[in-house]
């Protein structure tokens, strides 16, 4: 009984050693996936970082952006601003002038009046160059000026139209086709003048010449040895001879 009390009780404890081990040995595998799940979940939380990290990288870069183009924004803007001032200045500048057309008007009206007549009466007191084109022209003027259709603008480019060719007849020469009435005779003449210098009459014969006296307001017949001079000088305005030295007669300034 002593020796299969002893087999057994060999028996039981190497069974005891056995099942310790087992028991001992599940704790460590425990631990081990302890441990591995604590490292999964590390790399996972490390791969959200990562991620949230790369967000805040582009949120960053995107956050720059939009500062920059704030600025180029409020530049513009105030560039913009700038343009805007200048054009309101200029609406309210012109709405300025709107506003005072009618006072305009109402001045300039009167100033075309005295200055048709003031031409009225130069013309009547200037060397008759072209005369009765001039006198066409003034009664033009005045008929202009009592057509509605006409605008004022448009009827005072005409009277300072009328003063500028007015202007050309004291630097031009030329020569037209006019009648001088001579001794109660009217001749039909080619007339020449030298700007407002002189104004001369030579018969379509040419045999026959005058000249203007602004003085008298009337025609003097030149002597023969003007008359040569005076078919030069016609044949040079009308650009059939070159421009030359001539013998005409000029009256001294006074």
């Amino acid at each position: 009984m002593s020796k299969r009390n002893q087999i057994a009780s060999a028996v039981f404890a190497t069974l005891a050693i056995g099942s310790s081990q087992v028991v001992s040995a599940d704790p460590l595998q425990d631990l081990h996936k302890e441990e591995a799940k604590i490292h999964a979940t590390a790399a996972q939380s490390q791969k959200k970082i990562n991620a949230i990290y790369e967000q805040t990288q582009e949120l960053l870069f995107e956050y720059r952006g939009v500062v920059d183009e704030t600025e180029n924004l409020k530049v513009y803007n105030d560039y913009l601003a700038g343009l805007v001032a200048d054009q309101q200045a200029g609406i309210d500048s012109l709405q300025s002038q709107i506003d005072s057309i009618e006072e305009t008007k109402q001045k300039i009206v009167p100033l075309m009046y005295r200055m048709i007549d003031s031409l009225e009466q130069f013309i009547e007191i200037d060397v008759p160059i072209n005369y009765e084109e001039r006198v066409a022209r003034i009664a033009r003027l005045r008929n202009v000026m009592t057509n509605s259709n006409v605008t004022t603008s448009e009827q005072f480019r005409q009277v300072i139209e009328a003063y500028q060719i007015e202007n050309t007849y004291g630097s031009s020469i030329r020569s037209y086709q006019g009648v001088v009435s001579y001794e109660g005779t009217d001749v039909a003449v080619n007339n020449f003048n030298l700007g407002r210098t002189a104004l001369l009459a030579l018969s379509l014969d040419q045999k026959n010449a005058w000249v203007w006296d602004n003085n008298t307001r009337s025609w003097e017949k030149l002597g023969d040895e003007y008359l040569n001079s005076v078919v030069t000088a016609s044949r040079m305005a009308r650009k059939q001879l070159p421009f030359d030295l001539v013998k005409l007669p000029i009256q001294a300034a006074e």
